[in-house]
């Protein structure tokens, strides 16, 4: 089983792949072609890509069942004690910033203290 899936690319290789794979969704193509012609779809769609990305996902005999590969991913497969895992970057967005605590009284000790409520 052939999993190739893809994200802004242009409308040429996705005709392409329909040739040899079955297009369930917009940009997800699945199939059971042979190995070769896995590797040379690979290699068609890492040339017209452009500007898009790819995935490509296929069954193969190892601890996991399939393994993967990507072409302008910012998530990169990782080997880790022979799994296959997937490093995704850290945002700057999503780095969260650690505030210590404000100086002085809170409001609501505020209120305690001096009876105003």
């Amino acid at each position: 089983m052939t999993v190739i899936v893809l994200t802004n690319c242009p409308a040429g290789l996705r005709g392409f792949l329909t040739r040899w794979l079955l297009e369930i969704s917009a940009g997800v193509f699945i199939g059971n072609p042979s190995a070769r012609i896995r590797d040379l779809l690979w290699a068609e769609v890492q040339e017209y890509a452009g500007q898009g990305r790819a995935l490509l996902a296929h069954t193969t005999n190892n601890e996991q069942g399939f393994t993967f590969r990507t072409h302008d991913h910012r998530w990169h497969p990782i080997d880790h004690e022979g799994l296959t895992l997937i490093r995704r970057p850290k945002d700057a967005s999503a780095v969260s910033v650690v505030v210590g605590p404000k100086k002085g009284w809170s409001h609501a000790s505020k209120r305690r203290r001096f009876g105003k409520g």
